[in-house]
């Protein structure tokens, strides 16, 4: 048995990963059980239903036995794992017993697959779960089974590939550039801000030649926002007036809205919008752990009176386009043009604090769990 990680946290910023060694096998893990020639390993399982901000109790951590490979298969060992806000809601389609749901960079330790071989890095929705034995060579018409190699990342952190060289840079790239459209000088707020997607559209907006408002949910973020990332003002929505923010920093409307967190936040930006606004909708944050449901003024004044464009997406949609918008993230970010930052939780084990913590708003960046 392996040695097990402590539940430290750390930050990795712009995406470098001082820790990471080349033979990062000997250095993750603790997962794997090998006796008679059979592999074990460790997952989490959805166990009980969300009832507001989610337990521990709402997960359950299992041992499995894992079968002996066939041709064409490969066994991973999880390096990264990632948390998400989709997680929550989607769970309501989930049957209880289902593993937990979820990206991770995975390290290839033993294969029966040429095009694979032992130390081939591959990203894909493998769950939580710390090893998995899978052909990567059996295509899905459902993305989130897809299994793909990292691509060339240079000096960057390897779990940059769940991030912004992922399905939220993907998510930031597409969601703003083709249902916002900006143009230069357009101003532009961005909810969320602070977090995995919302961090990559400001940048990505300031690319565009805009005008970026942020809003997130602490000082500390709010000055990041500002002092590193380039937005142009940002606000704690917590204890700010929404109104007169938005007045003092956009005195003349705003033209698109990235929105993640929806409830009231999103009904004081759509009420200052400029006529013939653009929001793209990626998701409702604020309202995910309700356990009534939330009153806010309806949508339809703003929208009539103002002609807004208001459109949600999955990220789905773009699955053809994805190393379109992955090579573009990782030119911006080799260019210089783009900053991340990654919040990391040390330990498999700790992947249910992890969620938590990320549900709470305790990440900047993107929140991604080391194994």
């Amino acid at each position: 048995m392996r040695r097990a990680f402590t539940g430290s946290v750390y930050q990795v910023m712009y995406g470098r990963c001082r820790q990471f060694v080349p033979s990062i096998c000997h250095s993750t893990g603790f997962h794997t059980s090998i006796v008679n020639n059979t592999v074990s390993a460790k997952k989490f399982v959805f166990s009980k239903r969300f009832n507001g901000l989610p337990q521990h109790d709402n997960f359950s951590l299992e041992v499995e036995e894992l079968p002996e490979l066939k041709a064409g298969d490969v066994l991973c060992e999880a390096l990264y794992l990632s948390v998400d806000p989709y997680m929550r809601p989607y769970s309501l389609g989930w049957p209880l017993g289902t593993t937990m749901k979820g990206g991770q960079v995975a390290k290839v330790v033993e294969s029966k697959n040429d095009k694979f071989p032992i130390g081939s890095l591959l990203v894909g929705y493998l769950g939580w779960r710390t090893h998995t034995v899978i052909n990567p060579d059996i295509k899905s018409k459902n993305f989130m089974e897809e299994i793909t190699q990292l691509p060339e990342l240079g000096s960057l952190c390897p779990s940059v590939g769940l991030g912004a060289v992922g399905m939220p840079g993907n998510s930031a790239y597409f969601g703003f550039l083709e249902i916002c459209k900006p143009k230069p000088n357009d101003v532009v707020v961005v909810s969320g801000a602070a977090g995995a997607v919302g961090s990559l559209v400001g940048q990505i907006a300031k690319i565009k030649g805009c005008r970026v408002i942020g809003f997130a949910g602490t000082n500390d973020k709010v000055k990041w926002l500002e002092n590193e990332l380039g937005f142009d003002r940002a606000f704690n929505y917590k204890v700010c007036d929404l109104k007169s923010s938005l007045k003092e920093a956009a005195p003349n409307g705003v033209d698109c809205y990235f929105d993640n967190v929806g409830g009231p936040l999103s009904v004081a930006v759509r009420s200052h919008m400029n006529d013939f606004g653009r929001i793209s909708v990626c998701g409702a944050i604020s309202l995910y752990n309700d356990t009534t449901p939330t009153l806010v003024p309806c949508v339809e004044p703003a929208m009539v009176f103002k002609q807004l464009k208001m459109e949600g997406f999955l990220i789905h949609r773009w699955t053809n386009r994805f190393q379109e918008g992955m090579s573009q993230m990782l030119t911006w970010i080799q260019e210089g043009k783009i900053k991340i930052k990654e919040t990391h939780t040390e330990g498999f084990e700790n992947m249910p604090q992890a969620f938590i913590d990320m549900l709470k708003g305790g990440n900047l960046g993107k929140a991604i769990v080391k194994a």
